[in-house]
């Protein structure tokens, strides 16, 4: 006698979910999801660093850098669709890595609900890092919007389109400082096990390559660490004012 199967959930009974619903169902699906989606926001991040770099060649540089972001694109498209493209892209990216890594987390809680005896403390420390460095950073990215793309709690009197001010404005706070500086360094160790993990996933990895992914994962979180906490030091130090 043959056993009734449990329907995937959202699918009708008897009908067979589809490809793409599959493979999000499973956990390698997921894991490409985050994986993908991580890639994306790691070269927005890196794209980001460069573009706050030109604070330190004067306001006339970071300013008509914010004014071509909206104008990229013309006359083929129209003033800021390419910029709300990227931000559209950048949110989805931010969103499928949010979902996919609380689902990811939450099943494999399921599927251990004893604690181990003997805890992997590498492992651990690795998955504690991704999780606490994901909420940080999602709060972050609000503080930072309403901060310095609004201008909702930003200190000073907020400029449209004239970035180095507001920036000046910003890091001449200590709060601001404190938060940017443990955001972005969370940003570095999420980058670094996010970039390894990613390389995993997508069947880059292997062992003769393994040296050189590690050296390009620490790279890259030093790079943008040190790309990013450039900025707020400078405005302290007095070099950009």
């Amino acid at each position: 006698m043959a056993l009734a199967t449990r329907p995937e959930k959202g699918t009708a009974p008897g009908e067979r979910p589809s490809p793409a619903r599959s493979l999000w169902d499973s956990t390698i699906g997921k894991k490409a999801v985050m994986a993908v989606s991580g890639l994306i926001m790691l070269g927005y991040l890196v794209a980001h660093m460069a573009g706050n770099l030109k604070i330190f060649f004067g306001p006339e540089d970071i300013n008509g850098y914010a004014h071509w972001l909206r104008t990229m694109g013309e006359p083929v498209l129209h003033y800021e669709w390419a910029l709300w493209l990227v931000r559209i892209v950048l949110v989805l990216a931010v969103v499928a890595h949010a979902v996919s890594a609380y689902q990811l987390s939450r099943r494999d809680i399921k599927a251990r609900p004893a604690k181990y005896v003997h805890r992997r403390k590498r492992a651990s420390y690795a998955t504690r890092t991704m999780r606490w460095g994901g909420i940080i950073l999602a709060l972050f990215i609000v503080w930072h919007i309403l901060d310095l793309t609004t201008g909702t709690v930003h200190p000073g009197e907020f400029e449209h389109l004239h970035p180095y001010q507001n920036i000046i404005d910003t890091f001449s706070t200590w709060y601001s400082n404190v938060i940017y500086i443990v955001a972005v360094t969370a940003v570095g160790l999420h980058v670094r096990h996010g970039f390894w993990s990613a390389a995993q996933t997508l069947g880059v990895g292997n062992a003769r390559r393994e040296k050189v992914l590690k050296a390009t994962a620490n790279a890259l979180a030093l790079v943008l660490t040190l790309g990013f906490v450039s900025v707020p030091v400078a405005v302290m130090t007095g070099v950009v004012s």
